[in-house]
């Protein structure tokens, strides 16, 4: 198999996003057009006249034209052609090495056919996630989006992602800062790659919010994803404020993130301390499903989320000097951390049920 082609980063096409250009449709000069496209005028013959039809038909050059149907669209047919020649496209690409890939790894396309279509059904269908305050996120331009971190596994960063992509008029993507232990693990290494994902490293994260991107950061870290649920929407530390140092240093806004509903995915209720040293895990989760039922027990709860994003906080007027100063990092997390906390009370007073 051919290896991929890389997107150097200083390219213009990694700093909007890695995007294809738009198809141009293509316009030609057969019977009833013009070379540019515009449709001939309507003529009457000499001595003639043009029936009220017609004329009640034609355009008006004063106004301006419609686009029109395509009649494959209007007729319905081959609509499983089109995919069918798509699919076959795609898997051509990835046999043949012809897609594109950044430094990091990220594949645009298979992020967007693949990725993100096996993510969106349990985003829409299962977790029925509603989205608030997506304005929040700018159009263009870096931006850190700091979240809280539940679940026993990590599927609220999979679901702040798909978020994000969907609900965003840009489509923008979710580059997230990723645990050491999800690059160590087979397979979930090569998606976790593909999908965008980076090391949750001061470098990799400037870089990324310096070329554009939006990226996610969850500072719990483990002790967030593997809290018990009686600790359920208690914000743990948020550690030593690297993220805000970042931001500071990129010059881009922080844009707090609360998450509502995957507390109570995977309820814990106890921790196997023993069993995970022996495995490498930082945590082994009891639940009242798992492990007594086998593989039917890490079937997530089908609980109701809803996911805000809050109002940025500016970073760009600090002196470059700002990112050292222990003092203004200290303050900035604690305000985004307080801000999430907030949203998080009062979205839970807000909702009706857990699964509604």
């Amino acid at each position: 198999m051919a290896d991929a082609k890389v997107i150097p980063f200083d390219d213009d096409r990694s700093r909007s996003g890695g995007g294809s250009r738009p198809a141009r449709r293509r316009t030609g000069g057969g019977s009833g057009g013009r070379g540019d496209g515009s449709t001939a005028p309507v003529s009457a013959l000499p001595g003639g006249r043009l029936p009220d039809d017609a004329l009640e038909g034609a355009a008006d050059p004063q106004e301006p034209r419609r686009p029109q149907e395509s009649p494959v669209r209007e007729a319905g047919d081959g609509g499983w052609d089109r995919r069918i020649a798509g699919g076959l496209a795609f898997l051509r690409r990835r046999v043949t090495g012809d897609y594109e890939v950044d430094e990091f790894g990220y594949d645009k396309e298979l992020t967007d056919q693949v990725l993100m279509s096996a993510l969106r059904p349990l985003a829409d269908k299962y977790f029925r996630v509603e989205v608030k305050g997506i304005e929040n996120i700018p159009s263009e331009g870096g931006a850190l989006v700091v979240a809280n971190h539940s679940g026993t596994l990590p599927l609220d960063g999979l679901m702040l992602q798909v978020a994000v992509h969907d609900n965003h008029p840009s489509e923008r993507h979710l580059r997230l800062l990723a645990a050491d232990l999800v690059f160590q693990l087979p397979v979930v290494n090569e998606l976790a790659r593909k999908a965008g994902h980076t090391l949750a490293c001061a470098e990799d994260a400037q870089r990324l919010l310096e070329l554009g991107e939006i990226v996610g950061v969850m500072p719990e870290g483990f002790k967030g994803i593997g809290k018990p649920f009686g600790d359920r929407y208690k914000l743990q530390r948020f550690g030593r404020g690297g993220f805000v140092s970042t931001a500071l240093r990129a010059g881009t806004p922080i844009v707090p993130c609360s998450i509502v509903g995957a507390e109570e995915i995977y309820p814990m209720i106890g921790n196997a301390k023993t069993l995970a040293r022996l495995l490498g895990f930082p945590y082994f989760p009891i639940t009242p499903t798992f492990p007594w039922l086998g593989p039917l027990g890490a079937v997530p709860l089908p609980t109701k989320w809803t996911i805000q994003f809050g109002e940025p906080i500016p970073t760009d007027g600090y002196p470059p000097e700002a990112a050292e100063d222990p003092m203004l990092m200290f303050n900035l997390t604690d305000q985004v951390r307080e801000q999430i906390q907030h949203t998080l009370y009062k979205l839970l007073v807000q909702r009706r049920s857990v699964f509604f």
